[in-house]
C-alpha cells in the first residue's frame, strides 16, 4: 500500500522518459529498414556539419554556463552575506525562480520585442538618441547573442542552486579563522571557496547542460541561422529536406551521452560539497 502514493510518479517517468530513450537509442543504431548499423554513429564524425554543429553547441554552452555560473554566485553572496536588507533577498530569489523557468518562445519573443530590429529598446535608440545599433554591426543571431539570451535563465538558477550552498557555510568557521588571526581573504581563500568549489563546479555542470538541451529558444530565436545540434536534431526529425528520423535518433543519442556524462560529474561534485554543509 505505501507504493501507491509514488506510483504514478513511477509509471509517468517509465512511459515518458526510460522507454523513449530506450526507443531512441535503438532507433540510432538502425537504418531505415529496421537492420543493424554503426552508420547513424559514425555519420555525427565523418559529416562536417553534424560534427561542427557539436561544437557550437558545446560552445555555447560552456560559456553561458561560466558566465552565468560567476554571475549567479556574485549576486547570491550580494543577498545571502553582503549585508542588504532582508527584502532582496526574497525578491531576488523570487524573480529568480521565475526567471529560471522562463525559456522557450516566450524567453525569446521578449528579446525580439525588447532588442530586435523593431524592438522597443531600438526603436527609442533610433528615434530618441539617434543611435542605431543594427548599422553599427549589432546582430543577434550569432552565438554570442544566443550567449547572452541564455544568461536571463542560467543566472537565475545558479542563484537558486548555489544560494543554499552559501547559506551552510557556518558562522562558527569565520568566528574561528579571526581567532586563529585569519584576515577576511584569508578566511574567503581558504576557508569559503574549498568548501563551496565542488558545489560551485557541480552547478557548473548543471548548468552546461541545461543549455546545451535547450531547442525551443533556440529554434524561436533563430531558426535555422544557427547550426547547433537541437536545431539540427530538429531538422533530421521534422524537417522537409533533412528528413532522416535514424539519424536524428543518432544525433539524440550523442546529445545523452554528452548531457549523461554531464550529470554524472554533477551528482559527483553535489555528494562532495554535502560533505561540508551537513
Amino acid at each position: 500500500m505505501q507504493w501507491i502514493g509514488v506510483a504514478p510518479f513511477f509509471i509517468f517517468v517509465l512511459m515518458f522518459l526510460i522507454l523513449p530513450t530506450i526507443y531512441l537509442v535503438l532507433g540510432a543504431f538502425q537504418n531505415g529498414d529496421g537492420q543493424l548499423t554503426l552508420d547513424n554513429i559514425l555519420q555525427l564524425i565523418s559529416d562536417p556539419s553534424i560534427s561542427a554543429s557539436y561544437w557550437v553547441s558545446i560552445k555555447i554552452s560552456f560559456w553561458s554556463a561560466v558566465i552565468g555560473a560567476f554571475a549567479g554566485l556574485a549576486i547570491a553572496i550580494a543577498i545571502v552575506r553582503g549585508g542588504l536588507p532582508n527584502w532582496t533577498r526574497s525578491a531576488t530569489l523570487t524573480f529568480s525562480g521565475v526567471a529560471s523557468n522562463f525559456a522557450g518562445l516566450p524567453l525569446a519573443f521578449a528579446f525580439l520585442a525588447t532588442l530586435g530590429r523593431v524592438g522597443i529598446v531600438t526603436t527609442l535608440l533610433r528615434d530618441v538618441l539617434n543611435v542605431n545599433i543594427y548599422a553599427m554591426g549589432f546582430n543577434f543571431l550569432t552565438t554570442s547573442g544566443l550567449i547572452a539570451v541564455y544568461l536571463f535563465f542560467q543566472i537565475p538558477l545558479m542563484v537558486v542552486i548555489i544560494v543554499p550552498a552559501i547559506d551552510g557555510l557556518k558562522k562558527e568557521w569565520g568566528e574561528a579563522a579571526a581567532t586563529l588571526g585569519a584576515t577576511q581573504s584569508q578566511y574567503w581563500r581558504m576557508v569559503v571557496i574549498p568548501v563551496i568549489w565542488p558545489s560551485f563546479l557541480g552547478t557548473v555542470i548543471l548548468l552546461f547542460a541545461n543549455s546545451f538541451g535547450a531547442i525551443a529558444t533556440a529554434y524561436a530565436f533563430a531558426g535555422p541561422a544557427l547550426n547547433i545540434v537541437p536545431i539540427k536534431l530538429y531538422s533530421q526529425i521534422n524537417g522537409d529536406v533533412l528528413h532522416n528520423p535514424q539519424l536524428g535518433y543518432a544525433i539524440a543519442f550523442g546529445m545523452i551521452v554528452i548531457t549523461g556524462l554531464a550529470n554524472v560529474f554533477y551528482i559527483w561534485f553535489r555528494t562532495r560539497s554535502e560533505r561540508w554543509l551537513k
